[in-house]
């Protein structure tokens, strides 16, 4: 699952299939960049330096994506509004 976010007076993250075209009803709604990690560190996101550098890049940048390993139940709970 590709994880996509982007700072709207807060953060907004969205999620798309391994297509990048198929999208979950469920969107999800962070109060701040840290939330954001989290976010990121519990979808199973590698945490590897080139990962964790991108992600802080988007961060700065106000954008970004990551691709998370999701559980089944944490992919179930994305199917479900």
């Amino acid at each position: 699952m590709y994880m996509s976010f982007m700072f709207r007076n807060g953060w907004l993250c969205q999620f798309l299939e391994e297509d990048l075209k198929t999208s979950p009803p469920r969107k999800v709604a962070l109060g701040s960049q840290e939330k954001v990690r989290e976010m990121a560190r519990r979808g199973g996101a590698a945490m590897s330096l080139d990962v964790l550098q991108a992600l802080d890049h988007g961060i700065e940048i106000g954008r970004g994506g990551i691709w998370l390993e999701l559980s089944d139940e944490q992919y179930q709970k994305l199917r479900v509004r």
